[in-house]
């Protein structure tokens, strides 16, 4: 009997894949393959931490994010990363180009997994972020911007609230 050789790299890979795949099918969202080749195209080093991190933004599509909303999804995970690695790494993404960094009243600040040019609202008291669909806003009436200065980006954020009841009018309580 021959003696058996040994399994190739390649269909050692391969198998490992197979198991990635069976073990990340049940999963729904972003694969980590998929995380770390979109770290590595950005040129940022895929580390374990920025791997889960990023599993955690970008796996359940398009969302508006604090960091200490990413620090409770990563305890709530049981990911081991703290509150200030999760600051570092979305303002690293930031830069990137991976988020879109939103500031809101410049007290509270949202990364947006979104970062296609769109609008928000922001619904005040619960600090909710909606993104407003590109067509509703009008961005032709703007002011014309300083000699020698060109409009790099526009960022629109309206801010919603309850609106108030509204009161029966006096003919209709008689």
């Amino acid at each position: 009997m021959a003696p058996r050789a040994a399994p190739s790299k390649r269909s050692t890979k391969a198998r490992r894949g197979a198991r990635a795949k069976a073990t990340l099918g049940a999963l729904t969202g972003c694969p980590f393959h998929d995380v770390r080749m979109k770290l590595c195209a950005a040129g940022l080093r895929p580390t374990r931490q920025r791997i889960a991190l990023g599993w955690l933004l970008f796996a359940k599509g398009d969302r508006h994010l604090t960091a200490e909303m990413v620090h409770e999804e990563a305890q709530a995970s049981r990911v081991s990363i703290s509150l200030a690695t999760i600051y570092n790494s979305l303002h690293q993404f930031t830069e990137q180009r991976l988020l879109r960094e939103i500031a809101v009243d410049g007290s509270r600040t949202y990364f947006d997994t979104n970062v296609a040019e769109h609008h928000h609202f922001l619904v005040e008291g619960s600090n909710i972020l909606i993104d407003i669909p590109q067509v509703a806003v009008d961005l032709m009436r703007l002011p014309p911007p300083p000699e020698g200065k060109r409009v790099a980006q526009v960022e629109v954020i309206v801010k919603l609230r309850d609106a108030e009841p509204t009161k029966p009018a006096l003919s209709d309580e008689l």
